[in-house]
Parts: C-alpha cells; structure tokens; sequence
C-alpha cells in the first residue's frame, strides 16, 4: 500500500497517495491514437521522443512541450456523468494522481529524474469533446491539465514519484 499524505506538502491532494504518475502516453502524430509506455524518454527543450509534440511546429507554444492530467479529474467525471472516460481520452502525457497540478502552474517540480517547468493550464479542446463526450468541455474548464516546458533529459517511468517541494 503506498503511503498517504499528511495534508502538509503543497501540491498534494490531502488523504491520497504519494505524487505518482500512473500512466505515459505518446501520439506518434496530430489525431493518431495515444499509446501507452511503460517508461519513455524526455529531451530537454523538446518533449518525449516519439510523441507528437516533440517536433515544434505541432506545439501550440514552443515551450509547451509535455502534459500532464489528474486521473482524481477523469474519476470525478466519470462519477458524475456515469461514463468510463479512459486514461487516454484527454490526450495527456502524463496522468497523475495525489498531486493538484492547477497549484504547480508557475512553479518548478520534477517527476522522477526529469525537472518540469509549469507553463499554464491545459484546456480541453473541442477534438477531446467530438472524441469523447460533449460535456467533456464544460467539465474539464480549470481541471483539464498542465502544460509544461521540459528542463532536463531523462527516462521517465510509470509509478515514478512526483516531487513538488521546490520553488
């Protein structure tokens, strides 16, 4: 059982688990289907080797070159509405759980080995609506996500720790 938060660390989701990530996914293309990876690699100033976003030209900034989602977000969705959004529907990097990424916005924080830089939320988009579900839109406004600028290299794994404690 991974241990559980004491309510004291910024960034944490009080009464969850550790910062973790639990899933990776990658497009090798704009539209193609997410795949799933038990560990990718991350480049400074570019993004996941293999991913869509790793070539500029298909970022929406230049410095956007990873996301991240809260998985408690898809939960809460799906509880809601009574839908099974999948992991992979919002088109995320990374999904998390027990950290609160809107509050990392701003900041530096690494996941695993690899030092992010909070750039700005991650909205849906009217794709991850036509794909998924209409309410998806109105839902996922201020929880959809974050996008971050890449600040070192490195293999990036799933279960790797999420460390929210720097400024």
């Amino acid at each position: 059982m991974a241990p559980t938060d004491d309510g004291k660390r910024a960034g944490w989701v009080v009464g969850t688990t550790v910062p973790t990530v639990l899933h990776l996914f990658t497009a090798p293309e704009r539209g193609a289907p997410m795949v799933s990876s038990p560990n990718v690699m991350v480049q400074e100033g570019k993004g996941i080797v293999g991913d869509r976003y790793f070539k500029a030209s298909n970022r929406k900034g230049p410095d956007y070159q990873l996301s991240l989602i809260e998985r408690e977000a898809i939960d809460a969705f799906n509880a809601q509405f009574g839908t099974r959004l999948l992991p992979e529907a919002p088109r995320r990097n990374i999904v998390t759980t027990g950290v609160r990424l809107n509050d990392l916005c701003g900041r530096q924080f690494r996941v695993g080995p690899i030092l992010l830089e909070g750039l700005e939320l991650c909205e849906p988009c009217r794709l991850f609506k036509i794909r998924t579900d209409p309410r998806t839109l109105k839902f996922f406004e201020g929880r959809g996500g974050l996008r971050t600028r890449i600040l070192s290299s490195g293999v990036l794994e799933v279960g790797a720790l999420i460390d929210t404690a720097m400024s």
